[in-house]
């Protein structure tokens, strides 16, 4: 969860750019009366990025192609001294990634900033790359990508405070500091159908032990079947190992594509399936999530990650963010991405109008 492939050889390859469009250096401190001229450095090195990307087919850095509409006052007040203040903010490439970056975008602005809208990078570590360089200020992350993906530990912390400590204390050596996480955890669960539930009297990955091992079927993604923190020792913890005579037999497991898992367990083709807890899909096919009663999946709640120095020159920011995170939880964002993948909607336009709902901004 939280994390979109970028091939390493582009990483690589960026990295080689750096010299010329001024990635992967420190940030630099400007007297005031030269901020406009690092600004447009900063824009100019952007271009760069972008420009390089367009040679690099679907994994290359592009700008965003969604705009936010036009907004009033609501009750996110501007920060002050923030008047002519530039803030770049990115985000990775899929739906639920975009529409959080929106929403920082929007934000942003609300809080009186000039924004430069970098939201849909393709891949996480481009976009992780452009907060760690210091040319992008602030992004949406997932604490547990953060922990696994970019700091290399070999196993989650399924506590969702102490994971997001955990991140916020390593990553305030790469020049990053997080803000406190949403409620909504894009993690790993399993669904079952409303009527499947109701017949097996289930709720919780516990109850799967109950549930005759013939009907004990399962679709995953091939993904989720190797990780380690995946179907294999998952089903070991909850004492189903995985092909033996009372636990998951292997003819009982199908591995499917992503997209295609939500799809079969709606149909009956599986009677459990591989999902994530934030996906739009399992509202509209009226799947039921099954509660991780043991506490195996990590925890991915989404955070507000800002570039230290920025932030320390606006702490206000943090707190305008912190009157936003809270209402983000697991339902709003399986509505507000279910109006995307589903409904056709654009996310800026998702964004603006969950924003304007909740009186953050106006019309």
């Amino acid at each position: 969860p939280g994390v979109s492939p970028c091939p390493d050889h582009w990483i690589a390859a960026r990295g080689a750019l750096g010299v010329a469009c001024g990635l992967g250096g420190p940030r630099l401190r400007a007297h005031p009366a030269a901020e406009r001229t690092m600004r447009m450095l900063k824009k100019i090195s952007l271009c760069c990025v972008m420009l390089f990307g367009l040679g690099l087919s679907a994994c290359g850095l592009q700008p965003s192609t969604s705009t936010v509409p036009a907004m009033t006052e609501g009750s996110i007040k501007p920060v002050a001294n923030a008047h002519d203040e530039s803030i770049t903010i990115t985000s990775k490439n899929f739906t639920e990634q975009i529409v959080l970056g929106k929403i920082a975008v929007l934000i942003a602005k609300a809080s009186g900033f000039d924004v430069t809208d970098m939201t849909n990078v393709p891949g996480s570590q481009p976009s992780r790359n452009l907060m760690v360089s210091g040319q992008a200020d602030l992004a949406f992350e997932y604490t547990g990508t953060a922990w696994l993906a970019y700091l290399g530990h070999e196993g989650g912390i399924p506590d969702k405070q102490k994971q997001w400590q955990a991140v916020h204390d390593a990553d305030l050596a790469n020049g990053l500091t997080w803000g406190q996480p949403a409620p909504l955890n894009n993690t790993y669960a399993f669904a079952v159908r409303p009527e499947f539930a109701k017949q097996h009297n289930i709720s919780k990955l516990s109850d799967i032990a109950s549930v005759p091992v013939e009907e004990r079927t399962m679709c995953v993604e091939s993904e989720f079947n190797s990780r380690v923190d995946g179907l294999n020792p998952m089903l070991k913890l909850y004492g189903i190992p995985r092909d033996t005579p009372d636990g998951v037999p292997e003819g009982n497991i199908s591995l499917m594509d992503t997209g295609t898992v939500y799809q079969a367990t709606a149909d009956a083709s599986c009677n459990f399936g591989e999902v994530f807890t934030t996906d739009g899909r399992i509202q509209s096919l009226n799947l039921v999530i099954l509660e991780d009663d043991q506490h195996f999946f990590p925890a991915y709640n989404a955070a507000p990650v800002f570039n230290t120095e920025f932030l320390n020159k606006h702490p206000e920011l943090a707190e305008r963010f912190a009157q936003v995170t809270p209402l983000l939880d697991d339902d709003t964002m399986r509505s507000l991405n279910l109006k995307v993948d589903v409904e056709g909607a654009d996310p800026g336009q998702v964004a603006y109008d969950w924003m304007v709902e909740k009186g953050f901004v106006g019309k």
